[in-house]
């Protein structure tokens, strides 16, 4: 065990666990992303609009990392940063990527959820009120953004309508 911190006060050891748990998934997307954006950038890709988009991602999921981590400390939990596997490092064709982000942002909008319910449980409130005023709108907002993407790459198609949507991202 470790010792107790002097600001900790209705802060249970499950709520400290989630939200570890959930720093690691913030990190670990802001990595995918930041693969993406990596990708896009090569001279054989050169999507600079796709790249630009997933940069701004990742340093979203970083963001919010951080906001998580100060949070945690603030509440007088330990943060605990466990190792990231390597990401994705190719996709067929940006729609593939874009795909691929959808299905991530609705699996960090599923573990968001998972870590209220947990707050919720330990009778956080404090917690719950954090997590719904910081991050899940912002969850929604963003799996909204890339459907309509995703919509509207699709109508696009390959060649000058994938040129000029990378041009509008």
């Amino acid at each position: 065990t470790h010792r107790e911190m002097a600001c900790r006060q209705n802060f249970s050891e499950a709520c400290e666990k989630a939200l570890n748990d959930q720093i690691n998934a913030e990190l670990t997307a802001s990595y995918i992303y930041r693969s993406m954006a990596a990708y896009f950038a090569r001279c054989d890709v050169a999507l600079a609009g796709f790249q630009k988009k997933f940069l701004h991602d990742a340093k979203e999921e970083t963001d919010h990392a951080q906001m998580m981590i100060d949070y945690m400390n603030m509440r007088g939990g330990r943060v605990i940063l466990t190792a990231i596997a390597a990401p994705k490092q190719d996709w067929a064709k940006p729609l593939e990527a874009l795909e691929d982000a959808l299905a991530l942002e609705k699996d960090v909008n599923a573990k968001l959820i998972a870590l209220h319910e947990v707050a919720d449980e330990a009778k956080d409130a404090q917690m719950c009120d954090w997590i719904e005023g910081e991050f899940l709108k912002e969850q929604v907002e963003a799996i909204y953004d890339l459907a309509k993407e995703i919509t509207n790459l699709k109508r696009v198609g390959d060649g000058l309508g994938l040129y000029m949507f990378d041009k509008n991202l």
